[in-house]
């Protein structure tokens, strides 16, 4: 895979991402993780304090598997569609097969009311590797930028 071919790849990787979680199919949205990926979701608040306090904190594909169990059979509420809008992916770094991006997210939601309201906006930094010739999040970090979330923090960002 040429090094154009596979900046493509981690960039359709993040696409994919927001597609699968608007598109409520959460148990695809896990594959795109390896086995010992991590998925963190931390206040901008915190993250410029230095402070390691998270929002959210998986430290395996198995937690996040837990994650999305708990979301289908008991955390039966805050119903909504999400929308991801995601910005421009900028490619940081690329040594030794591990990818560094980042990019801009705004999340809205809307409830079963049709209202819809700006959920958070938020920034993606994560470290990617290929796994079996696909790119996989190793480290997912989802930064927000305000500690207070307007609703319950339970489906992805």
């Amino acid at each position: 895979m040429t090094k154009l071919s596979a900046r493509d790849a981690v960039a359709s990787l993040l696409a994919e991402y927001v597609h699968l979680i608007d598109e409520d199919r959460l148990e695809d949205w896990i594959e795109l993780f390896v086995e010992d990926g991590t998925y963190n979701i931390l206040s901008r608040e915190n993250v410029d304090a230095g402070y390691p306090l998270e929002l959210m904190s998986c430290n395996s594909k198995d937690m996040l598997r837990d994650r999305i169990l708990s979301l289908r059979e008991a955390n039966l509420y805050n119903l909504h569609h999400a929308k991801h809008v995601l910005g421009a992916v900028a490619v940081l770094d690329s040594t030794d097969g591990v990818w560094t991006l980042q990019a801009n997210c705004s999340v809205y939601q809307t409830n079963r009311q049709g209202r819809t309201d700006l959920f958070a906006v938020a920034t993606y930094r994560d470290t990617v590797v290929f796994e079996d010739g696909a790119p996989r999040f190793k480290d997912k970090v989802v930064v927000v930028d305000t500690f207070a979330v307007a609703r319950m923090l339970s489906t992805p960002i």
